[in-house]
């Protein structure tokens, strides 16, 4: 099956037709082989770039919210005012180098929790997600 078919596919699962920009935002979104941390700011600059047109804030919006809805991607919140989606659904944890703005994947295996706080009456954990903030060690190597 192409990639373009699947795409499609993708889209009109999510609810959405299957516009020229919302194919183009699949293949930017889905087309690769490693994950993909994004902002809607940097997803438009991405998709400008690619097609050589201007495409809406509002169909970004739409298309990302119909993929998260549906699984296809991930919401990742930081700082309270900047958020990041990734096409790794899985339970994964990252690193966020505050220098540069970049989300970095960290496999569950390399993270051990241990002695979790008593969960508040009639609640359950959902997931647990760590993000690690890291920032350039500017001090000089011996």
């Amino acid at each position: 099956m192409d990639h373009i078919k699947i795409n499609k596919d993708k889209l009109r699962v999510s609810g959405l037709r299957p516009t020229k920009q919302r194919i183009a935002i699949c293949n930017i979104l889905f087309n690769r082989k490693e994950t993909f941390h994004f902002t809607i700011a940097q997803l438009k600059k991405i998709t400008e770039k690619n097609t050589k047109k201007k495409i809406s804030l509002a169909t970004l919006y739409n298309t990302v919210r119909a993929f998260e809805k549906k699984g296809y991607l991930k919401e990742i919140s930081l700082k309270g005012n900047q958020t990041f989606f990734d096409t790794n659904t899985k339970n994964h944890h990252h690193f966020y180098d505050e220098e540069t703005s970049q989300l970095i994947d960290i496999k569950n295996e390399n993270i051990s929790i241990n002695n979790l706080p008593k969960i508040p009456y009639g609640k359950k954990i959902k997931d647990i997600e760590i993000t690690i903030k890291v920032a350039n060690n500017n001090q000089k190597q011996k």
